[in-house]
């Protein structure tokens, strides 16, 4: 970091806002998590220190991997131990969304977009969801290589605090695997559980059972990432629809 400023505009106070506290949560509890300093603020602006460092690549994944598990395994260490995923967790006075309930209403609004083929197919990712609903709570913060930084020396930098809800462990890891591929292109399968191998090894720190993901769990959530992120192909870098890179044969080696 340098003695830069990066300043983010938004398009209203109450987005500058919700970034502004997602960011005091984040620092607050997601532990080994290196977010730029907010040295000021306006009314529809937030000043960062700058941040040294390249967009996150495939090279990154296993690293990011590691690092995105042990923030959150601190933040449920911290108190996401005590959150639900079907509902909204209350933390320092900062309300964070619940998993279930907002993205079955981005699902449902998939389906009218026409991003999703079928009733059948709706009901599938919306079971998928409720399937998740009683799993240990980590959080989302939309974890994609644009939100990743990769300095020349010390952990990733994250930036870009604007959405921040409850998810189960694996499913922001899950993001990072579908938006690479969006990216970049396929991704290796193997790639891909050696990532979550390093993952599940540091959410485990300090309880077993949050490094228990599974392959099959992770590439389910990361279906559902692929129908959620489908509206933004051609933007943000996105050049491949995760129908076309997601990677095969299917994971059969760990269930």
């Amino acid at each position: 970091m340098t003695g830069r400023i990066f300043t983010k505009a938004y398009a209203t106070e109450a987005e500058r806002l919700t970034a502004q506290r997602n960011h005091e949560w984040l620092s607050r509890h997601a532990g080994p998590m290196a977010l730029p300093p907010i040295t000021g603020s306006g009314l529809r602006e937030l000043m960062f220190t700058w941040a040294d460092g390249r967009h996150a690549e495939p090279r990154d994944l296993e690293p990011v991997a590691q690092h995105l598990g042990s923030c959150h395994e601190a933040a449920w260490r911290s108190c996401l131990h005590k959150a639900r995923l079907t509902t909204a967790h209350v933390s320092d006075g900062h309300v964070i969304a619940g998993f279930v309930g907002p993205r079955t209403s981005a699902f449902c609004r998939r389906f009218r977009e026409g991003h999703i083929a079928s009733a059948q197919a709706l009901d599938a990712a919306l079971t998928l969801l409720s399937r998740a609903a009683d799993r240990p709570v980590a959080f989302y913060k939309d974890t994609n290589p644009r939100n990743i930084l990769i300095a020349q020396s010390g952990p990733p930098i994250t930036v870009d605090t604007d959405d921040l809800t409850l998810a189960p462990f694996g499913y922001d890891l899950a993001k990072l695997v579908v938006t690479v591929s969006m990216t970049f292109g396929s991704l290796p399968i193997d790639q891909i559980d050696r990532a979550l191998t390093a993952y599940n090894l540091a959410a485990a720190a300090h309880h077993p059972q949050l490094g228990q993901t599974t392959l099959t769990q992770l590439m389910e959530y990361a279906e559902l990432h692929g129908t959620l992120t489908a509206p933004y192909l051609g933007r943000g870098g996105y050049r491949w629809p995760w129908t076309r890179v997601r990677p095969t044969p299917t994971p059969r080696r760990r269930t």
